[in-house]
């Protein structure tokens, strides 16, 4: 029986960006519209250039995404999947390291209060401290 897969392992497995038609309205995106699909580590790249004490929208993040990715929109499903990767993977981190350096600031995307942040498997208190201490207002 394989063993399960850490978070770790989910934000470093190879996956390929692509872009998709939508034939059908979908989320927030109109049909016949192209929609961006990213992988953990874009997510986990665009992070990671958010400066010091500043914060970024999900809604904020997608829509740069597709830009950059000629794009119209970038997908709002996998986009929360790949963020929770991000998110998950970077707090393993810091726990195996007992330190912020090289984590992945994933607090200035994630609001404490959103609904994927309660998801998380540590909770929303680790993205409020590290808010706070970046001064991050919401």
């Amino acid at each position: 029986m394989a063993s399960k897969k850490t978070w770790l392992d989910k934000l470093s497995e190879k996956k390929e960006p692509r872009i998709k038609r939508i034939d059908f309205d979908f989320a927030d995106i109109p049909a016949n519209s192209n929609m961006f699909i990213a992988t953990p580590q874009i997510i986990d790249n665009y992070i990671k250039k958010i400066p010091k004490g500043k914060n970024v929208t999900v809604q904020t993040m997608r829509k740069d995404l597709a830009i950059e990715n000629r794009a119209d929109y970038t997908c709002p499903v996998t986009t929360g999947i790949f963020l929770r990767i991000v998110a998950e993977a970077n707090f393993e981190k810091f726990i195996q390291a007992n330190s912020l350096k090289g984590i992945t600031p994933f607090w200035r995307v994630l609001e404490p209060n959103s609904t994927l942040s309660k998801k998380l498997s540590f909770g929303q208190d680790f993205i409020i401290y590290q808010r706070n201490a970046e001064k991050i207002n919401e």
